[in-house]
């Protein structure tokens, strides 16, 4: 499979993950827990946003100088289509994140350290699904077309079928609880604390297990969906961490606007139906990625605009 993944590309890339992450856990993270604020929150969203945007140029840069100018371009509008796909995607992820906090009413201050280490994993995760498919691809190139299904199932299932999940009949919940001895309230940031020589998980532990696995569910269908786009590893991987290093500071911005964006899951899983047509049809009918990411746009844009036109209806 052809890939523009130099080696000097893929190191250089995970210095500079290993760098953001370190300042994170070393030098953010001893911050004092505190309440992340709106404009605390869109700064960061504008800082992750900005560097992928960059990353974008400098990449358009050095192929435009070290290979042709029509590579350059392609790849660029690859890596920015797949970007904007995963960061959609993740919109719907960050929905499900508001519902695990908000049922086990975790303290807005310690939700930072959740998302945390809810990122390495989802990195380690999105790496590891990445090579798999990659692989799949190189060696069953037919499986595109069961990508391209499942996400028109799953974006129909969206668009029909409403959600009813009940995290207190959850199984890996009610395993958990079953198997660990769990502390009944929080122990400030702790995800164990050792009481009467006894190591007992808190209830913060069980909403990481949660969002872990909440993220792993969520890839599935996000790592299928930039297949559509491309499958070179290093755009489908760069574009995909992109998306998950901006993660916790758009939870933080849309945490306070969820009930706005009420059709926006519509929108995803309009989204999610056309990406898999996209590949069904292949083919038979190429899309441009131009078109395509002009689709995407035009999808995003309205469902967030007609979230803010026309009002939610109140439960009950």
């Amino acid at each position: 499979m052809q890939t523009i993944g130099t080696g000097w590309l893929w190191l250089g890339f995970s210095v500079f993950v290993l760098f953001v992450l370190a300042i994170d856990f070393f030098i953010l993270g001893r911050q004092k827990s505190h309440r992340v604020s709106m404009r605390e929150s869109l700064a960061w969203t504008v800082v992750w946003v900005s560097c992928a945007l960059l990353f974008n140029f400098f990449l358009w840069v050095y192929l435009s100088h070290t290979q042709s100018l029509v590579l350059a371009n392609q790849k660029a509008l690859e890596f920015f289509t797949g970007y904007l796909i995963e960061e959609s995607l993740s919109m719907d992820n960050l929905f499900v994140f508001i519902m695990i906090f908000g049922y086990f009413a975790v303290p807005h201050e310690y939700q930072r350290r959740v998302l945390l280490y809810g990122v390495l994993g989802a990195i380690v995760m999105r790496l590891v699904m990445i090579l798999l498919g990659t692989w799949l691809v190189m060696k069953i190139h037919w499986i595109l077309y069961l990508f391209g299904l499942f996400l028109v199932v799953t974006g129909v299932k969206m668009l029909f079928v409403k959600d009813k999940e009940d995290l207190a009949t959850n199984p890996l919940l009610i395993w958990l609880r079953k198997h660990l001895h769990v502390t009944e309230k929080f122990h400030e940031e702790h995800f164990f604390v050792r009481q009467n020589g006894k190591w007992y998980a808190t209830p913060l532990f069980l909403v990481l297990v949660l969002v872990e696995i909440s993220d792993l569910i969520f890839a599935l269908d996000s790592i299928p969906a930039i297949f559509a786009v491309t499958q070179d590893p290093f755009i489908v991987f760069t574009s995909n961490i992109f998306a998950i290093l901006g993660l916790r500071a758009l939870y933080f911005l849309l945490a306070r606007m969820a009930a706005r964006f009420h059709l926006l899951k519509f929108g995803i899983a309009l989204m999610l139906t056309f990406i898999g047509v996209k590949m069904l049809i292949e083919p038979w009918f190429k899309i441009p990625i131009v078109t395509a990411l002009s689709v995407l746009v035009a999808i995003l844009v309205t469902s967030a605009t007609l979230s803010f036109l026309i009002p939610a209806k109140r439960q009950g």
